[in-house]
């Protein structure tokens, strides 16, 4: 995986208080010189990857149209990925920031067995799923992070 490098500081396109300025925020996939693609590592929901935006930004809005094209090109490729490698139920995409305030995405693979299917991820859980979902993914993680990371570095040069 490659080495998480945050924007240089100081600079207004970084904020020390920010936890997605300061660190990655999962399992770094790629990072481009404008956003990166994280795993999260979260057991329940194993195929959760978030792209963020690297410089402080809170809302959509902040970005130019030609920036909100390029991060919404990253969000369809980890969509496509996810889909083909998985056959999901569903993907979920969501652009929240109500507790990190810093623009990111989240493509989420969902499927019928899931905790929480068909609520949302933030929900209470419907049921427990045994065995762990990591190992009823047809394709396992370290191979689904590369090929998110081979699709979303067409898109963009690496920083």
């Amino acid at each position: 995986m490659p080495d998480f490098h945050p924007l240089a500081s100081p600079s207004p396109a970084f904020r020390p208080a920010c936890e997605l300025c300061r660190e990655a925020g999962g399992v770094l996939v790629f990072q481009s010189a404008h956003w990166r693609v994280i795993r999260a590592e979260d057991a329940a929901f194993p195929a959760f990857y978030r792209v963020v935006w690297r410089a402080h930004v809170a809302e959509w809005s902040d970005l130019t149209l030609a920036e909100q094209a390029a991060m919404m090109g990253a969000v369809g490729a980890v969509e496509r990925v996810l889909r083909d490698a998985l056959a999901p139920t569903k993907i979920n995409l969501a652009s929240l920031g109500n507790v990190v305030p810093h623009l990111h995405w989240h493509v989420i693979a969902r499927f019928d067995w899931d905790s929480h299917f068909p609520a949302p991820v933030w929900a209470a859980a419907a049921r427990e799923v045994v065995p762990a979902p990591v190992t009823r993914l047809r394709t396992g993680l370290d191979e689904l992070d590369a090929r998110v990371a081979r699709a979303v570095a067409a898109l963009a040069p690496a920083a």
